[in-house]
């Protein structure tokens, strides 16, 4: 480019000395002939500098998001073993106590074993869940671990009834496969709203009704009001937060509120054709 430059100034130089005879003229025609070639070289040198310079900053830009990543996966290692030595800690004494509870009463009544078989079969699933975040954690990726899908609801509520919540279920429409993603958000949900009304509303009836349409999953969990309404927590609560950001992943929609009898309902829809949104 720089040597087609320097070619048209020549050219229109000699074609200006053509209309100027004499030794002068071509003295000029030579002298603007070098200067013009030295700019050109100015000029090419500091476009030279300034495409060094962007490749440097492109490769300061590249190490830093590289060393940020790098800082990202210890903090992840860091978190994983912190809840490693925590939270499996005590969820392994709570399954072991719940296992040996029922030999330490003589004659214990069935439903006192039932309990503590509930509540070890809780806490081992737990473990399990917490061991599948601690290998996300670590290595980033979940894909050997099986996740959970709208087929193992009635796991999850026969879990409640046996630990002496009355929870009914109701499935409407046809099952059948749905996306990855929507199976395991949908699970996910329903058990949130669940964990949500054991915490804020212990002992009052829930109801999970699952509906399939042909293009819509609508889920809807809600719950009386407590018969003993549970002192205000004074930490906040991220549950329906998890709801509303998987559900805003899918492109769907979810309302959530408190009835005018004082139960708590929550109702999603998720489409089944849609992308998920990133």
């Amino acid at each position: 480019m720089l040597a087609e430059m320097w070619l048209g100034t020549l050219a229109a130089g000699i074609v200006l000395g053509a209309g100027l005879p004499g030794e002068p003229a071509l003295v000029s025609l030579m002298d603007m002939s070098l200067l013009s070639g030295m700019v050109l070289i100015t000029v090419g040198a500091l476009g030279g500098h300034r495409d060094a310079l962007r490749r440097v900053a492109l490769a300061d830009r590249k190490a830093l998001a590289e060393q940020t990543r790098s800082v990202l996966l210890e903090e992840r290692a860091r978190i994983a073993r912190e809840l490693h030595d925590v939270v499996a800690h005590h969820m392994s004494v709570v399954a072991v106590q719940a296992e040996a509870a029922p030999y330490r009463v003589s004659d214990p009544p069935p439903e006192l074993a039932r309990s503590f078989a509930t509540i070890r079969s809780s806490a081992v699933e737990a473990l399990t869940e917490l061991h599948r975040i601690l290998d996300l954690l670590r290595n980033g990726t979940d894909e050997a671990s099986p996740q959970p899908t709208l087929d193992r609801l009635g796991e999850l509520v026969g879990r409640l009834r046996a630990a002496g919540t009355p929870v009914t279920m109701r499935v409407d429409g046809e099952r059948r496969a749905l996306p990855p993603g929507v199976e395991l958000s949908a699970y996910r949900i329903v058990q949130e709203a669940l964990s949500n009304a054991l915490q804020h509303a212990p002992g009052a009836r829930v109801g999970v009704e699952v509906t399939y349409k042909p293009g819509d999953l609508h889920i809807r969990v809600d719950n009386d009001p407590p018969p003993n309404p549970p002192p205000p927590s004074e930490r906040p609560g991220h549950g329906l937060l998890g709801m509303r950001e998987r559900v805003s992943m899918l492109a769907g929609e979810l309302a959530a509120g408190v009835r005018q009898d004082g139960g708590y309902t929550v109702t999603v829809r998720l489409p089944l054709g849609g992308r998920e949104v990133r």
